[in-house]
């Protein structure tokens, strides 16, 4: 494992020098460490680049790391992996990624992650990504999620992007059963000129079942992001989207919602809120002693939290 690596491992999976538990660490397109506990197996898909994870019914209490590093450019990274989570479970799954790039040439990953939620499960699936390094080389992440929530199942996913992305797509399905729920929290700053688009698709398939996605983000510089999010309900269930957006220098924010409802029980929302902040709030913390600037990124910091 190379220097960038470990210091990206930090930042993206609260590296300290080693993981607890079950892990893979995926460097430059490679394993650069691997380790399966006794009840979380790890091991590669056969017909394609990445892993199958294995959690047993009635897991508890222990993490899996899953982080994906791209120190240089000219290297596009794929991998897939497959996630069968056990009844009964109740687990944490980190899966952070950063590219850095310094030699001219583009950075990328594409992790596609599926996720197969047994009965009465519960995952809290934590993702950071961040992109570093200076030059014309591009910083690209494009992650695709897809989620399968068996009966009386729950995934919650804590998603966030940091800072240096230079473009991202990041795409999220999901299938949901009788009484389970997903629940998404989403956290994106963008600055120059980046680009960041976020899709949500959430079908509600069975009685009782229930979405809350929530994105926040911050749109700085020259940077654009668009943030799409269709929710199905097809039977009785609820489901809520919400878009929440702060506007810097000459960002752009295009929020595009979508609700289908094909039952009469169906309870669907959304809520979109785009802006620049307020200026009560800077001129309180300037009576503090910030400066203008200092001001802004305390809020910024504040709302991205």
């Amino acid at each position: 494992m190379n220097k960038i690596t470990d210091e990206l491992l930090r930042i993206v999976s609260d590296f300290t020098g080693t993981f607890k538990g079950a892990y893979n660490i995926r460097e430059d397109g490679g394993c650069a460490g691997r380790r399966s506990s006794e009840h979380i197996r790890l091991s590669d898909l056969p017909d394609r680049p990445g892993l199958r994870i294995d959690i047993d019914p009635d897991t508890r209490g222990e993490t899996v790391y899953i982080p994906a590093c791209v120190t240089k450019g000219d290297i596009n990274d794929v991998t897939y992996n497959d996630f069968y989570v056990g009844a009964g479970a109740d687990v944490v799954i980190v899966a952070g990624c950063g590219v850095h790039t310094e030699d001219g040439h583009d950075a990328r990953h594409n992790g596609i992650h599926r996720f197969f939620i047994g009965k009465g499960a519960n995952v809290l699936y934590k993702e950071k990504h961040i992109g570093t390094g200076k030059g014309a080389g591009g910083k690209v992440i494009d992650p695709v999620t897809e989620i399968f929530l068996d009966e009386g199942s729950q995934m919650t996913m804590d998603t966030v992007q940091l800072s240096g992305v230079d473009t991202t797509l990041r795409t999220t399905k999901a299938t949901v059963k009788a009484r389970a729920k997903l629940v998404v929290r989403e956290r994106l700053l963008t600055d120059g000129a980046e680009a960041a688009r976020t899709d949500f698709d959430v079908t509600l398939e069975g009685e009782d079942s229930g979405a809350d996605l929530v994105s926040r983000s911050v749109a700085k510089g020259r940077s654009r992001q668009e943030f799409a999010s269709r929710i199905r309900g097809n039977a009785r269930c609820t489901g809520h989207s919400s878009c929440d957006a702060i506007l810097a220098d000459r960002g752009v924010v295009i929020a595009t919602p979508a609700l289908d409802a094909t039952h009469v029980d169906a309870s669907l929302i959304h809520e979109a809120a785009i802006g620049k902040i307020a200026g009560d709030q800077l001129q309180k913390l300037q009576t503090l002693g910030l400066t203008a600037e200092q001001a802004e990124e305390r809020i910024i910091q504040g709302f991205l939290k």
